[in-house]
């Protein structure tokens, strides 16, 4: 009888949640674009470095990642310039801090951090527009030398700026 009960409460407790992810797929999207449908078209113009360090191509890379990102999760259009959604802004930090460190006050783990100003600019809803930072990071050990873990930090930390950034000015959660 105990066991009839319990898988009662087991299917009942499985069908309410069913019942309520479903319930909820109308009000959250799973797209990640939720962009105002006159938007049609977005440039970036190329992001600059003001900052010292940093591999040589660190602009171009963050320039390319933005770009794509933005023709794979929208159906805006690229324009070189004058999009109805325009992205601009500069590389201000290219950081390396100690975080944690040993017995003999030498770092454990070091932090690259890079920080992007961005400027955007909406010409159809201009209460979007912001100039703002975003800046992310990835630790690694004191063992490496930051020319041995840029490869695959940078990367890393591109991505997620490139994310933060689009959900910033696309994904309007």
């Amino acid at each position: 009888m105990k066991i009839d009960k319990l898988k009662s409460v087991k299917y009942f407790s499985l069908f309410i949640g069913l019942l309520l992810s479903l319930s909820s797929c109308g009000v959250y999207s799973f797209s990640p674009s939720k962009l105002d449908s006159n938007l049609k078209t977005f440039s970036i113009q190329n992001f600059t470095m003001s900052t010292a360090g940093g591999p040589q191509n660190l602009s171009l890379s963050f320039n390319e990642k933005l770009k794509e990102y933005y023709q794979r999760n929208t159906s805006l259009k690229f324009k070189n310039l004058d999009g109805d959604l325009h992205l601009e802004g500069t590389i201000v930090g290219y950081e390396l801090t100690p975080v944690s460190a040993t017995a003999g006050d030498k770092a454990a783990m070091n932090r690259l951090t890079i920080t992007v100003e961005v400027r955007l600019v909406n010409k159809i809803d201009e209460s979007k527009n912001f100039e703002r930072d975003f800046s992310f990071f990835q630790d690694f050990s004191q063992e490496q030398s930051l020319s041995q873990a840029e490869p695959a930090l940078v990367p890393k930390i591109l991505d997620q700026l490139v994310l933060n950034i689009f959900t910033a000015t696309a994904a309007d959660w």
